[in-house]
């Protein structure tokens, strides 16, 4: 767990945030995260975000289930159990069609939504820094994180110019780890960091 130090901006308007992402980005900053609470046309290019591979997940995901069940039932009429049933084939491709497609989409639909949980980190348990508590009600809030060449006091005079209305610097836990959030985990954040001191 890396406890990191951030710049955190709040922001009343889409429209201030958005060039004001383009600036940070321009000057060199690094952009931890923007949060908002609808989503911005546009604000993931502005961020440098890259295009998600969810499609091309869903799309190994379909192909995975197709083989599975091709390969199975001709394994289970082939080898495992051949039948002769009226001098019928025993790769009846047509009745196979059904389940083919019933498979793709089960392993296509299970896998995207694991692979999009796994990507967005949402599973049970896991516990992530509310930068601000308005954060995603009714304000926009952009966060910097903070480096060894970057100044604190330059950052929040960059923000302010920007146009960001509450600036404070906060120290957090930089990904998402388990816990509760009816728990308080300052002793063992503090335990971890004597350990590691």
């Amino acid at each position: 767990m890396a406890v990191k130090k951030f710049v955190v901006g709040l922001f009343d308007d889409e429209a201030v945030l958005f060039p004001a992402v383009k600036k940070v980005r321009t000057a060199g900053y690094k952009l931890h995260d923007v949060y908002t609470p609808f989503p911005v046309h546009g604000l993931d290019h502005a961020m440098g975000l890259r295009e998600t591979s969810l499609h091309t997940a869903g799309f190994i995901y379909g192909i995975t289930g197709t083989t599975t069940a091709l390969s199975f039932m001709s394994w289970v009429f082939n080898v495992d159990w051949p039948l002769n049933i009226g001098g019928k084939p025993h790769f009846p491709l047509p009745a196979f069609i059904p389940i083919t497609f019933e498979l793709t989409v089960l392993f296509a639909a299970v896998g995207m939504v694991m692979t999009f949980c796994y990507l967005c980190q949402l599973m049970p348990g896991v516990k992530k820094h509310i930068f601000h508590p308005r954060q995603t009600d009714d304000k926009f809030v952009m966060v910097i994180e903070l480096t060894e060449k970057t100044n604190a006091e330059e950052v929040k005079s960059f923000l302010a110019a920007a146009g960001a209305q509450d600036i404070n610097e906060q120290k957090a836990e930089a990904g998402w780890w388990f816990g509760r959030y009816d728990k308080d985990d300052e002793p063992y954040l503090r335990k971890i960091q004597t350990a590691n001191a």
